[in-house]
């Protein structure tokens, strides 16, 4: 694994334009420059038209640590984990790699996805590798033949449930968790089922209304994935979902911004949150409490995979490698509070949060062709339609 292919070196002249800024600002800067008589209005209006895709994206450059530049390399990766989360294994990574710079544009999982297909398509080069948490949306990738087949020697020790084909690599073990105010729970029962969940908000606590949060369906692909997944293993899930509506529930696209408000008190529970999120805020959030149900919980696995199209396929498989490895899982586990899939590597966390997963019936989504069925928009729009008709209380 320590034995670095030859990737694509970094120009005298690459390096001397690029600077410590994200890579969208240089490249922005380089376009004023071509076409100085526009003026900033008509400039942003050409740029939102011609390349909307790239609005909401932010490049991020981890420069190689040592001083070879003649020998230094680059990776890019397209993630659509929060850099802030995952920088800690890019850092890690240049430990061993210290002549490698790391190119991070952190994207939303659909934005990804997109660009991914788009750039394969109109350029024929993209990422060296790419990462989602939007399971469904790498495995379409994959089966619509933008993945290329990688011999991975760290994916052998891998379960079978997190692989396909040698093509499609899921690297973390994520609950989807329900997050709860301690401070509001110390006066109410806290349930610990989704039966339990759904009876307590069938009794309409008067300081419970509008302090209820989840993923809004129709606009997170994450959201959508942890409720149809759901739908199949709950019964109840819409008479749940009926319970939100009732409750004032308030929908969001992120989870950062639901552990923020349940932190904060504003609301006091967060459902289907993303659980690596929310176990890397404990440390500074004493009123946030992490509730693995014990019906079940869904564990998601990010998902890497080296598309047709990169850039260099032996870049991409170098990182993919490290992702896969012991010592990639343990930084997972320790950096990004992601639980490895990697068996033996130990899960780190305070003791009531290992206690609770061991409690909780953890049930992961198996990496494979059955994710597309949450991609075929004749059931997508049922599945919507059922879930703002419970909202509704219809």
């Amino acid at each position: 694994m320590h034995h670095k292919p030859k990737i694509k070196k970094i120009t005298r002249q690459t390096r001397e334009n690029r600077g410590s800024n994200s890579i969208l600002k240089i490249n922005y800067k380089s376009l004023t420059k071509r076409i100085s008589h526009l003026t900033f209005g008509l400039l942003f209006l050409l740029w939102a038209t011609v390349f909307p895709h790239m609005l909401m994206a932010k490049a991020f450059n981890f420069p190689a640590t040592n001083n070879d530049y003649e020998n230094q390399s680059e990776i890019t990766i397209y993630g659509a984990t929060d850099v802030d989360i995952f920088q800690g294994i890019i850092h890690d990574f240049q430990v061993i790699f210290p002549d490698i710079t790391i190119i991070y544009h952190d994207l939303q999982s659909l934005e990804l996805y997109e660009r991914t297909q788009k750039e394969s398509l109109d350029n024929g080069e993209t990422a060296d590798i790419v990462i989602s948490s939007a399971m469904d949306l790498q495995m379409k990738l994959a089966n619509d033949g933008f993945a290329q087949p990688v011999e991975i020697s760290s994916a052998q020790n891998m379960p079978s449930w997190s692989l396909w084909r040698n093509e499609v690599f899921g690297f973390t073990s994520e609950p989807a968790v329900t997050i709860y105010n301690k401070a509001y729970f110390k006066g109410h029962k806290l349930p610990k089922t989704r039966s339990e969940l759904k009876a307590f908000l069938a009794e309409r606590p008067s300081d419970l209304f509008g302090r209820i949060a989840t993923y809004d369906i129709e606009r997170s692909g994450l959201g959508f994935l942890f409720m149809a997944v759901d739908s199949e293993r709950y019964k109840g899930i819409w008479e749940l979902v009926k319970a939100f509506g009732a409750n004032g529930v308030k929908l969001s696209t992120s989870s950062t911004a639901i552990i923020n408000n349940v932190s904060s008190g504003k609301y006091v529970i967060g459902y289907n949150v993303l659980g690596s999120y929310a176990l890397a805020r404990l440390h500074d959030s004493p009123d946030l409490g992490i509730l693995y149900l014990q019906d079940y919980t869904t564990v998601l696995s990010r998902l890497a995979l080296i598309p047709k199209a990169a850039k260099s396929k032996e870049a991409g498989k170098l990182f993919l490698e490290y992702l896969l490895s012991e010592r990639g899982q343990t930084v997972l586990t320790q950096s990004a509070k992601m639980n490895a899939v990697r068996p033996g590597v130990k899960i780190t966390g305070p003791e009531e949060i290992l206690a609770g997963q061991k409690q909780s019936n953890m049930q992961p989504i198996k990496v494979g062709s059955g994710l597309l069925v949450y991609l075929d928009q004749v059931k997508r729009r049922k599945t919507i339609n059922k879930w703002n008709k419970a909202l509704r209380g219809e």
